[in-house]
């Protein structure tokens, strides 16, 4: 050591901590203790002359055990070891200030050891070594430096321990001293560190024991009926064992046991004990010990990143920050008279899963992703069910509610799932029968199922009455408690301190509706309570944005079931669940996201007014009309924020001030294209879109208000919304305040030139030591000043006035900070209070670029295209002219064969269609329905000529698979689908039924078939198509005026057995369905061909079908003799009425409406008999 340095620091004679450690831990394996001269001089050196810890800048009130605490707090990241330059032969050192102490200062090592039992030294030797962490810089970002230990933290440990050299000081070992000098222990280095390992392992293993045998809350194992997967049993005996920060943990984790918690520790966030295997095993995090649990960690800047993939495997992921700083925590002690135990204090912010993502930097889709609750009563198997349905989509806190009494196939509630998709299903435990869970399996892409506690998690109607009530959701004061005097002995609340906002009369109609249904109300309960545990509630339910929704909408629109929406590929392809080759592909070209939300809506529910749906085409020919409007349109608004959900997240608090800054100056973008879109207004002639422009909110004065309210560029380069002067009196306070402590600190420097007469002294920021004076090492200073580093020139003080006035800054700054964001939240909240205003743009917006989509795809379709003509008539018209798919785009490559398609009117309105296999049946089949429903949507359609009038429902029948939970094959499948259709079917419904009775025997599957079609014929009246490959069916409605017989043309070489397919609808019936060619073609051996095709000549020959068709000698059609005996019936019924027809289609409900039904079958039934 050189005389500058002997001169400076005494010499400390205490033994330094690398022999204490290794005194220790020879001494617990029974080995003889190394030689103090055996040691690296170097190491010893710098203990001797390690310089005292500087104490944190206090008060002359702080306690001197406040002093270590923020001194070094390197496990929360929030401070790092400070560098300082000694003058050691010629050359410079770096050396770790007061990194040797942290196991005494930490914030989070204090709260690891607080509390704890007492246990052997070399126990809490190792544990205090084990824990602590290398960390690195890396481009700004702290992560966590797997590369400085070539094992896990408990070979580390060792290590340390056994080579004699403490952690820090081997971080900061001198480059110059590379040889060493370290004394080992007698014998093999490797069986220490197994045995120490081992130490390590058997005492975790026995601390977490009880982890090998889990139980939920209520003591029930896990795999058990009843066993609880979100809850943890933790026994008390090891309760008491947890450090403070170990009960911290596991107090949120034992809530949370199904949940991936990711708690937050200074600049990382970590995840212990299982969760932590879950980052080892399915990211290949590493995986050290730590605070007596495993762990991984992810740093703080990557939590969303982390977060997204975690949630994407299926995980749901809890955050835990926490919610003050190290000065935070100290002014907390400080203030309190109450005793605490020292840790930083950790709140749960909020979790993430897959149905209820709120962030931006999570969501990666455009499209809604729900949450849905269901609420079942089925008092029996057979009995009908009802339904309470409450969904949610939580990225635009948007909720809707319906409710509903379905059929015994649940026809209503698959169709809600259907349009729907929830990626996460809330129900009540045991009340969800099988075939409904089936439904939701079939029909949606691997949900999260969350199954809550009858009564006390799924509340019932009562309860959901009383929680929306005291909870306060739609009050002017959320804030406000109920007082007790308020709820009388039934829990019921009496008064409400003349808030006008929580009555009842002010709360969402949708929801005043649901008090009226206590289903619907308590699926929202059941909702409610599940978003309540995510930490989601108020944010959302406090929007107010409450709709009903009717999955079917009779009254309004064409009812597109969930069948349908699945024969159709509306929304998904039967290929491999994608959109490609969809109906929302081919019609969906919004630009906007809430455009593109919307859009789908309009999907699922096509028009049913004629002058609604004239009102949408009148707007998509204005529109196509203007290429101008259509360019401005889609040059600004192509690239838009989702502003729908940032609205949403500005209301909650959570949206970040860059979010906030694009919001606005999005806002402003969006007005000022209105502004000019509104100068083609004048020229239109939709009405539609005048009343949109015309409906539009003035935006203007909050979007000024806000310009002039804080300045824009700082707030978008600081992250702070700094309010102008006089926006914000207690911001301008402490401002005025920072202003002062800021003179006195200029003051005391000045005084300090003076009093040390030199003027090259300043101020120095090392780390969080800030305003330290740098004064020559040659200047001599008062006896009271502390040094707190130094360098080869200089020395750094802090003297008594400084510390009080660096003390002073640290809490004003601290007051400030909170100030700040405080400040973000009233802004927000401003900009909240006309959310009405910012939501009613952001949907005429969506409305117009909806329209622009329907514009788009018309031009898209190729020629021949129009416009449909809607006709209003009492009989049920469809009228197409050269019709092609729309999803078949004539061009370069193939050429579609259009075909027309009469029914209704002057035509018979069923079309029984035979052809071979391949010859385009099921095509023919869905592109008249697609057409109808683009229609009805309001968008051309691709055929030359299109006259109908609107639907009220399309049924389709095509395909059937088998129901192995309800007991049902694929024929009763099929049976139960085709009962639906002659219960619910009407005269203005649209009936697809593909070669019904394929499921069973020739005669029986025939007979079904045959009574089918003459039944939908005669006595529904409905339209439909009705394929089919029982030749002798053609025979047998051959001159029934109802029924047209139609079939798919093709050409045959039976020579070569090759069948060319023409896919032209002719009039007549194909002689035959090919299969032997088709089979051929398939690839199927030539002899099996030949040898199944005499067998079918055969069978044809004698066939006991024909034998029976061909004894009828009076040639007289069975379906003629089926009339003539329902007219003998109807005539010998005094009340006039059809007691056969007792069904639920919706004309068939009362007496008026069955007797219209009647005489329309009498009708059509004398029709048919005379013209035969």
């Amino acid at each position: 050591m050189n005389q500058h340095n002997a001169n400076t620091i005494p010499k400390q004679e205490k033994t330094s901590p690398v022999k204490k450690t290794q005194k220790t831990l020879f001494s617990f394996l029974g080995l003889p203790t190394p030689s103090t001269s055996r040691l690296d001089e170097n190491d010893i050196e710098k203990d001797e002359i390690q310089e005292q810890e500087p104490p944190t800048p206090e008060t002359p009130a702080t306690d001197k055990s406040n002093v270590a605490l923020a001194s070094s707090t390197d496990i929360d990241g929030s401070s790092s070891g400070k560098e300082t330059e000694e003058p050691t032969l010629g050359k410079r050192i770096l050396r770790g200030r007061v990194k040797r102490k942290i196991c005494v200062s930490s914030d989070e090592e204090s709260e690891d050891n607080a509390g704890s039992p007492q246990k052997p030294s070399v126990q809490k030797t190792i544990q205090e070594t084990s824990s602590r962490r290398k960390k690195t810089k890396k481009t700004g970002d702290d992560e966590y430096n797997d590369s400085n230990c070539d094992e896990d933290s408990d070979d580390a440990a060792i290590s340390d321990i056994v080579e004699g050299s403490d952690y820090e000081d081997k971080k900061f070992r001198s480059k110059n001293n590379s040889k060493k000098t370290t004394n080992k222990a007698p014998g093999d280095l490797s069986s220490i560190q197994n045995k120490l390992k081992a130490y390590f392992k058997a005492k975790n293993e026995e601390r977490y024991s009880w982890l090998q045998e889990v139980k939920d809350a209520d003591g029930n194992l896990e795999g058990s009926p009843d066993y609880d997967s979100r809850t943890l049993l933790i026994p008390r005996s090891a309760w008491n064992k947890f450090t403070p920060f170990e009960k911290q943990f596991w107090e949120i984790k034992s809530k949370h046991w199904d949940t991936v918690v990711f708690f937050k520790k200074g600049k990382f966030y970590e995840l212990y004990e299982r969760d932590a295997d879950i980052g080892h095993k399915e990211f290949d995090l590493k995986l050290t010990d730590r605070v007596n649990m495993r762990m991984v960690g992810v740093p703080e800047m990557a939590f969303e990143s982390w977060a997204a993939q975690f949630i994407a495997k299926g995980h749901k992921v809890a955050k835990v920050d926490q919610m003050e700083t190290a000065i935070g925590k100290e002014m907390r002690e400080k203030a309190s008279n109450i005793k605490e135990e020292k840790i930083i204090r950790r709140e749960l912010t909020s979790i993430l899963t897959a149905g209820t993502i709120v962030e931006g930097g999570l969501l990666t889709n455009e499209m809604a992703t729900y949450c849905m609750s269901i609420k079942e009563s089925c008092p029996a198997e057979n009995a009908l069910p009802a339904f309470g349905i409450c969904f949610v989509d939580t990225a635009t806190a948007e909720f809707h509610l319906a409710s509903f009494v379905d059929d015994v196939d649940r026809t209503q509630f698959e169709t809600l799932i259907m349009q729907i998709k929830p990626k996460e299903i809330v129900y009540e435990k045991g009340m969800l029968s099988q075939l409904s869970k089936r439904i939701l399996k079939d029909c949606t892409n691997r949900p999260i199922w969350t199954a809550l506690n009858p009564e006390n998690e799924f509340w019932d109607a009562n309860t959901t009455r009383s929680q929306l009530r005291m909870s306060r959701y739609f009050s002017s004061n959320q804030n406000a408690s109920i007082a007790q005097d308020d709820v009388d002995n039934d829990g019921d609340i009496t008064m409400f301190d003349n808030d006008e906002g929580n009555k009842i009369e002010t709360w969402p109609s949708a929801i005043q509706e649901a008090l009226k249904d206590p289903l619907m109300l308590s699926a929202l309960g059941g909702l409610i309570w599940y978003l309540r545990s995510l930490k989601l509630d108020v944010e959302l339910v406090s929007l107010r944005n409450f709709h009903i929704y009717d999955p079917i909408c009779h009254n309004t629109s064409l009812v597109l079931d969930g069948q349908t929406l699945a024969n159709l590929e509306v929304f998904e392809n039967s290929l491999d669940g994608s959109t490609r080759g969809t109906v929302f592909q081919l019609l969906n070209r919004c630009i906007t996201p809430f455009g593109k939300r919307a859009f789908k809506q309009w999907l699922c529910h096509p028009l049913r007014d004629i002058a609604a749906i004239d009102a949408r085409l009148d707007a998509i020919d204005e529109l196509n009309t203007i290429p101008d409007f259509q360019d401005i349109f889609t040059e600004n608004f192509s690239h838009f924020p989702d502003l729908e959900r940032l609205i949403s997240r500005i209301h909650a608090g959570t949206c970040k001030v860059k979010d906030f800054l694009h919001v606005l100056v999005t806002f402003e973008k969006l007005l000022n294209t209105i502004e000019t879109l509104s100068s083609f207004v004048n020229g239109f002639k939709s009405t539609r879109l005048r009343r949109l422009f015309e409906s539009f909110p003035d935006l203007k004065p909050m979007l000024t208000h806000f310009k002039g309210a804080f300045n824009h560029e700082k707030a978008y380069k600081e992250g702070n919304l700094l309010p102008f002067p006089g926006i914000e009196s207690d911001y301008d306070e402490i401002n005025d305040r920072m202003a002062e402590i800021n003179k006195k600190l200029d003051d005391h420097l000045e005084d300090a030139k003076v009093l040390l007469k030199t003027k090259s002294i300043v101020y120095k920021d090392i780390g969080k030591e800030i305003f330290q004076i740098e004064v020559s090492n040659t200047v001599k200073v008062p006896d009271n000043w502390q040094k707190l580093s130094r360098t080869q020139k200089v020395n750094r003080y802090w003297n008594p006035t400084l510390q009080k006035l660096v003390r002073d800054f640290q809490e004003a700054k601290e007051t400030q900070s909170s100030i700040l964001k405080s400040l973000q939240s009233r802004f927000y909240q401003k900009f909240d209070a006309h959310y009405r205003n910012w939501l009613l743009a952001v949907k005429i917006v969506g409305e117009v670029d909806c329209l622009l989509s329907l514009a788009k795809s018309s031009m898209a379709l190729g020629e021949p295209r129009c416009r449909p003509q809607f006709v209003l008539q009492e009989q049920s018209l469809l009228e197409f002219e050269e019709l092609r798919h729309p999803c078949f785009i004539s061009g370069a490559t193939f050429d579609f064969i259009p075909n027309d398609t009469f029914l209704g009117g002057d035509q018979p309105n069923m079309i029984l269609l035979t052809g071979p296999n391949m010859g385009g049946k099921s095509t023919l089949l869905r592109q008249n329905c697609v057409a109808i429903i683009m229609a009805q949507l309001g968008c051309y359609v691709p055929a030359r000529r299109c006259r109908m009038t609107p639907f009220d429902r399309i049924y389709t029948r095509i395909g059937a698979n088998d129901n192995i939970l309800a007991g049902q094959s694929t024929f009763m499948v099929e049976l139960s689908e085709t009962s639906k259709i002659i219960h619910e079917a009407t005269p203005r419904s649209m009936v697809i039924l593909d070669e019904l009775g394929r499921g069973t025997s020739t005669f029986d599957g025939y007979a079904i078939a045959y009574s089918v079609l003459y039944y939908l014929a005669t006595h529904i009246g409905c339209l439909g198509l009705f394929s089919t490959h029982y030749g002798m069916l053609t025979q047998e409605f051959a001159n029934n005026p109802n029924i047209a017989l139609k079939h798919m043309s093709c050409h045959v070489d039976q020579d070569l057995r090759e069948v060319t397919f023409l896919y032209k609808l002719v009039s007549g019936v194909c002689p035959k369905s090919y299969g032997m060619n088709v089979a051929s073609m398939a690839g199927v051996p030539r002899e099996i061909v030949d040898r199944a095709e005499i067998v079918a000549a055969k069978f044809e020959q004698t066939s006991k079908l024909q034998d029976i068709l061909t004894a009828n000698s009076s040639n007289v059609p069975i379906t003629t003799l089926c009339d003539f005996v329902y007219l003998l019936k109807a005539a010998a019924r005094n009340d006039g009425s059809s007691k056969e027809m007792d069904d639920g289609a919706l004309d068939n409900q009362a007496d008026h409406k069955k007797e219209e039904r009647h005489n329309r079958a009498l009708k059509t039934i004398i029709r048919g008999i005379k013209t035969m």
